[in-house]
């Protein structure tokens, strides 16, 4: 999933050194995702996994991350397989 969320950031958000550079734990806004890129994340994740995030995960710290989307989308989809 983690080689996933990186193909996405890289194809959605415009960042000057690029993703490949990055450890998961990396700042995304850091490296220079700006808000706009980080609902164009949203988005692009939401449709790749099939999931929809809930309103309680729509904050800056959770999209500031590899590590920290990576973390949503397993729990996200653990709740989707046992719904």
């Amino acid at each position: 999933m983690n080689s996933q969320v990186r193909e996405i950031i890289a194809r959605t958000v415009e960042l000057p050194g690029g993703v490949d550079g990055l450890v998961d734990a990396s700042d995304l806004y850091e490296a220079g995702m700006t808000s706009f890129g980080s609902v164009q994340l949203m988005l692009a994740l939401e449709e790749a996994f099939d999931i929809e995030f809930p309103e309680r995960m729509l904050n800056r710290r959770l999209f500031s991350s590899i590590a920290s989307i990576t973390a949503a989308l397993e729990e996200l989809k653990g709740e989707k397989v046992g719904a």
